[in-house]
């Protein structure tokens, strides 16, 4: 085929698919009307893209390539713009003339790039850096007691601040901001504060301790001799002190030992395995003691502790309370396992003398929802996405599952842990009530507000509703797409976000995971970032950027990788740890030099799922 009848094959190809988004943006009028004014051409562009994404262009592209011509591959900021820009370049390459009354409509090229930019700056402020994304950073609980360490996030690089509501207390989040904003005066930078409102809680429970006890250890060099004591805080029952210093147990003690014991002073307390241990007193601190034990150590609560100085006893009395000794619930394949309501604590699995199976190891589930919504047949994961299993049965209260992913080892579920039900249709609000209080103290502080769970259109308006009763509608918005619900939903709730803007996407990719599924994942992301370029929302790219650089300093070669990848997306964040600022600095030296590199890859053009749209109400 030649390049002029190539040419005249395409025209009415592309002709139809540009009817096609123009039809789509007329049935959705009515909801463009309803969006902020200055958000209404990214609406249009984004119903624009949704249409192109309803046609599989895969051998459009390969036949727009032999030409020359864009593949449309990088259109989701200015579809139409890039759809007339072709149709009028096959028109030259045919020979023919753009027909009369042929108009280009839509966001054009360079206002689209333009309008994603704005709109990001709007959102998340201006990048530290020379280079185009932000850095958010997970503040730490010690960033309320230490100035010291915001002023040097700071000059690593951070853009903005992550408040976790799911951790910490108003006390300690309103401290955080007080240091940054004393930090931001003595660096003359400027931080935007994004609060994380956690939504409903669905986690695993507590389980039944087996006992209380403390445990200690030595340090031990290859050839097993030891190299350094267990040190143990020794402290009084009715006046118990923090460690004011790092060590391996705290083991409250009668006052009367605590207010006897002198330095050098031997503690003989009772071990459970039947024999004692003799710790030695080094040095007070307040009303407490750091004692030096060379033998690992097993204290039950309520041990014979005995205090001698040389061959005289000098006090005598009991250790504890102690903490609860909780064991994890060891889970195989073909296991079955009780969820329960948090009624009750969870339990071991439970065998007669023969090793036969007496009762079936439970777990509570902390959100009462489930039970009213989990289905026989749908998929149920634990401690994300570690451990899962098909649901057999819901008798209300108890929810019956099968364990069909584990370690073949097998694997430890422990209390706290997430649970994700990718099947059920949860009818929770993605804003509890300790959001909305979380809210109402943090929202005259900060400067966005991420919501957890959405998981529809209606979770953003009922945040939108409460920031208008708490007169704080000018924060910026980030749903966090964390559900599969969410991610089906997308079109939709990008279109509600755009009502109320500014507007940004979190992808929230440890939860992301496990419920659309780990091979699924970089697909997801993938069509997201698509989608939020179309709508012209800037996404923040977020779980595990760099996680083990921020915990044990030294990055892994594939979240180097995946730290380049993210220079996509407007904003990267990361999680807080011991070496957080190492980390941050680390990740703005990777976006420098990948803003030299910023060409997207140029997908084919499947049809796309989660393009379509529901029918308006």
């Amino acid at each position: 085929m030649t390049t002029r009848s190539l040419a005249s094959h395409l025209i009415p190809v592309l002709a139809a698919i540009r009817l096609h988004a123009l039809d789509l943006e007329h049935s959705r009028s009515n909801v463009i009307r309803e969006i902020s004014a200055s958000r209404r051409e990214s609406a249009r562009n984004l119903l624009h893209y949704l249409s192109l994404r309803q046609h599989d262009l895969r051998e459009i592209q390969g036949q727009l390539a032999l030409l020359g011509l864009s593949r449309l591959a990088r259109s989701e900021a200015h579809t139409l713009g890039t759809l007339d820009a072709v149709i009028e370049a096959l028109h030259a390459l045919a020979g023919q003339p753009v027909p009369d009354g042929h108009v280009r409509q839509g966001v054009d090229i360079r206002a689209g790039e333009a309008l994603l930019r704005e709109h990001a700056d709007t959102l998340l402020g201006t990048p530290a850096g020379p280079y185009r994304s932000h850095i958010m950073v997970t503040l730490p609980s010690e960033a309320a007691t230490q100035p010291r360490l915001l002023h040097d996030l700071l000059d690593a690089g951070m853009d903005i601040v992550r408040i976790n509501c799911a951790h910490d207390d108003p006390e300690t989040w309103l401290g955080m901001i007080r240091n940054l904003r004393a930090a931001e005066q003595s660096s003359q930078r400027k931080c935007r504060v994004h609060v994380d409102l956690p939504g409903p809680k669905m986690r695993t429970g507590r389980i039944e301790p087996i006992g209380r006890l403390v445990e200690f250890r030595t340090q031990r060099d290859a050839m097993g001799r030891v190299t350094a004591p267990a040190r143990i805080w020794l402290t009084a029952r009715g006046h118990m002190e923090a460690p004011a210093l790092d060590v391996d147990a705290t083991l409250p003690l009668d006052d009367a030992i605590i207010q006897s014991a002198h330095a050098k002073d031997i503690l003989d307390v009772e071990d459970s395995r039947g024999s004692r241990r003799q710790l030695r007193l080094k040095e007070r601190f307040g009303n407490s003691w750091l004692a030096h034990c060379f033998q690992r150590g097993f204290i039950p609560d309520g041990s014979e502790a005995l205090l001698y100085r040389g061959d005289d006893l000098i006090a005598r009395g009991t250790a504890g309370p102690l903490p609860d000794i909780c064991l994890p619930i060891q889970l195989r394949i073909g296991d079955k396992l009780l969820v329960t309501t948090d009624a009750r604590p969870g339990a071991l699995a439970r065998h007669d003398e023969a090793g036969r199976l007496v009762q079936a190891a439970s777990i509570p589930c902390t959100l009462d929802a489930v039970f009213a919504a989990a289905q026989p047949g749908q998929a149920i994961w634990f401690d994300d996405g570690r451990i899962g299993g098909r649901i057999l049965e819901n008798r209300n209260q108890v929810i019956t599952v099968e364990i069909s992913h584990a370690s073949p080892q097998g694997s430890k579920l422990r209390a706290e842990k997430g649970i994700n039900l990718p099947d059920t249709d949860l009818a929770v609000p993605a804003l509890t009530e300790q959001d909305k209080a979380a809210l109402a103290i943090l929202a005259p502080h900060v400067d966005m507000v991420g919501l957890s769970f959405v998981r529809s259109p209606q979770d953003l308006a009922d945040l939108h509703r409460e920031l208008q009763r708490l007169g704080a509608t000018h924060l910026g918005t980030v749903v966090k797409i964390e559900t599969r619900q969410a991610f089906e939903h997308l079109p939709e709730i990008l279109l509600a976000g755009l009502h109320n803007p500014p507007l940004g996407v979190m992808v929230a990719r440890g939860d992301l995971a496990v419920e659309v599924g780990f091979e699924r994942l970089s697909e997801v992301q993938e069509e997201i970032l698509w989608l939020c370029e179309a709508a012209h929302v800037p996404v923040i790219w977020a779980t595990q950027v760099l996680e083990t650089m921020a915990k044990r300093g030294i990055p892994s070669r594939a979240e180097v990788s995946d730290a380049a990848l993210s220079a996509r997306a407007e904003c990267v964040m990361l999680n807080k740890g011991p070496y957080i600022v190492e980390t941050t600095r680390f990740l703005s030296g990777v976006l420098a030099r990948m803003d030299g590199h910023n060409a997207k890859r140029a997908p084919l053009m499947r049809r796309l799922a989660v393009s379509e749209l529901n029918e308006p109400a």
